[in-house]
């Protein structure tokens, strides 16, 4: 199909899906085969991670794809043990000793039903101190779920990665569920709903970061260090800005990790309590402030199905003839500098510092501290 003129391209993941799908038509690639993996995937398109996982969850969407553990991804109606599957008009069904799976998710005499030892390949417990305190595997597996156990530690790991490749508007617990192959139902058992699985996911990502005990010499160190740390949280997961809130926080273990090793980093300094928590507030919201690019990069890199790099250029027609009307002279001689990018790692470096600076200025005594600070007439 010939694109028309001016027509925007498909973005990446989808061009990605259509070959997938193409080679599914084509026989290239047969029921119980395993398509590419996610690294097959970036290695033979050159996509970043975040592409190729939401290819295969599409798939997955679609109905062409499904997990099969221990083995990874494949063609949808796929053999499945002794009894073998067949494709028929009702969907698909188990022969004797297999899992049936018809309209209804019915299974048929042969059901699986756990018992001692029926739950094959369980998930690794995470070492994330909040999701290991609520893993809760489950007892009974019911038509549609996984073979391996549902745990917290697994629903909260399949939605990261749903947000890490879409974004939160792409989450519901039903998407989560078709990703790991459970009914929707079975999550209710350890999570009560969307908001409490969001905010497991931030803790989460917040767990990611190993904040070092002893910590590094030094208030400025210490505070470089995790905001460091914070960035590259964000980096990961760029949905992450929308669940954190300054004014309205939640009880968050390992958020509060964050904050209480921030707090200690500038303790005795002769810092009250309330300038000592404004100073990591200074802090985190600088990093949540540059961080929010992160997402609005990846949203418009999905609606136009171009790079930074490739926008970049398909503007440089434009940009260059505002240049050159001489009304942007400051612009002009920016653009003028070799080797010049808008680079957000650049740029949060940069501010960083700035920040740091003047936060030294004020444990220098030179500032001014804001629990003594008046508004009114006389105060700012």
């Amino acid at each position: 199909m010939v694109a028309r003129a001016g027509a925007r391209p498909d973005p990446p993941y989808a061009r990605i899906v259509a070959e997938i799908r193409r080679r599914i038509a084509a026989g290239e690639l047969r029921a119980g085969d395993r398509v590419p993996s996610t690294r097959q995937i970036i290695r033979e398109w050159g996509v970043a991670m975040a592409t190729a996982t939401r290819v295969l969850a599409t798939l997955r969407r679609e109905s062409l794809v499904r997990t099969v553990p221990g083995v990874g991804t494949v063609v949808a109606g796929a053999a499945a043990g002794a009894g073998g599957v067949g494709a028929g008009a009702g969907g698909v069904g188990a022969g004797a000793g297999g899992v049936g799976a018809g309209a209804g998710a019915a299974a048929g005499a042969g059901a699986v039903g756990a018992g001692a030892g029926a739950v094959a390949g369980a998930a690794a417990v995470s070492a994330q101190r909040a999701i290991r305190r609520a893993q809760r595997p489950v007892s009974r597996r019911r038509s549609g779920e996984s073979a391996q156990e549902l745990t917290v530690g697994r629903i909260v790991r399949a939605a990261v990665e749903i947000a890490d490749a879409e974004g939160l508007a792409a989450l519901s617990l039903r998407r989560v569920a078709a990703n790991l192959d459970a009914a929707t139902m079975a999550l209710y058992r350890h999570v009560a709903g969307k908001d409490e699985l969001v905010q497991l996911m931030a803790e989460a990502a917040f767990a990611e970061a190993a904040l070092p005990e002893p910590p590094p010499p030094g208030w400025r160190a210490r505070l470089e260090l995790i905001a460091r740390a914070q960035w590259a949280i964000h980096r990961r997961h760029p949905w992450l800005v929308q669940v954190m809130s300054l004014t309205r926080p939640k009880p968050a273990p390992e958020a509060m990790a964050h904050t209480e090793w921030a707090l200690r980093a500038v303790d005795g300094l002769g810092l009250d309590p309330a300038t000592m928590l404004y100073v990591h507030l200074t802090t985190f919201g600088y990093v949540r402030g540059i961080a929010v690019n992160f997402e609005l990069e990846a949203a418009a890199e999905q609606d136009s199905g171009l790079t930074d790099e490739q926008w970049l250029r398909s503007q440089g027609s434009a940009l260059h003839s505002l240049l050159a009307s001489g009304s942007y002279p400051m612009m002009s001689r920016l653009a003028a500098q070799p080797g010049f990018a808008f680079d957000l790692d650049a740029m949060f470096e940069f501010g960083l510092r700035r920040v740091l600076d003047g936060i030294g200025v004020l444990i220098a005594g030179d500032g001014v501290s804001p629990s003594t600070t008046t508004t009114g007439d006389g105060g700012t």
